[in-house]
């Protein structure tokens, strides 16, 4: 495990497109699957990372509380399945029906999407507004796998209700911290 920080791409950026497999339905899942909603989040998640482990059930809320509410949710896996098979598509599938997520889980085989969103860590989240222009990217909460911190979602929470609510987000957001992207031979990034 390689404790990596998110890169913190620059606020404002215009979401980069995406049309990716989602694990459970196998239906192509894109940006404009989203189109209409306020707000959408991109998550790059995994399986076996003992960081997403910490908060993979409150992952799952987050989907069920706002289910209802003006925006799309996707998560997204990047990690070389061939190296990490807990991160292969059968694998993810089973971890989202087990979790109950009511978003798509989607695999990047291909490490695309990642390198586009200049993600490098699992959890990695980010979060655009209506335009699909940066609003938040960065940590859940404070909490960590071995810093006793209870796991609240309150950070990325507060960033969604801001958006939904016609309010500035604050620009005031800590990196996620998370195992290293497990990135193909040739396609480290450079950042």
């Amino acid at each position: 495990m390689v404790r990596t920080a998110s890169t913190m791409l620059e606020l404002g950026t215009i979401a980069p497109g995406f049309s990716l497999p989602d694990v459970v339905s196998e239906k192509t899942i894109s940006i404009d699957t989203f189109s209409g909603k306020k707000a959408l989040l991109v998550m790059f998640i995994c399986r076996h990372c003992p960081f997403v482990k910490h908060i993979q059930d409150e992952l799952a809320r987050l989907g069920k509380d706002y289910s209802d509410k003006d925006i799309g949710i996707v998560a997204i896996s990047s990690n070389d399945a061939d190296n990490f098979p807990d991160d292969a598509p059968g694998s993810l599938r089973e971890m989202a029906k087990e979790l109950g997520f009511t978003f798509p889980f989607c695999f990047d085989e291909n490490q695309e999407v990642a390198l586009s969103y200049n993600a490098a860590c699992t959890p990695d989240f980010f979060l655009f507004d209506k335009e699909r222009r940066l609003v938040y990217r960065g940590q859940l909460d404070d909490s960590r796998p071995e810093n006793g911190k209870p796991v609240t979602g309150r950070d990325l929470r507060a960033a969604i209700d801001d958006v939904l609510g016609d309010r500035q987000v604050s620009a005031d957001q800590k990196p996620s911290i998370g195992c290293n992207i497990k990135w193909k031979a040739g396609n480290q990034p450079s950042y």
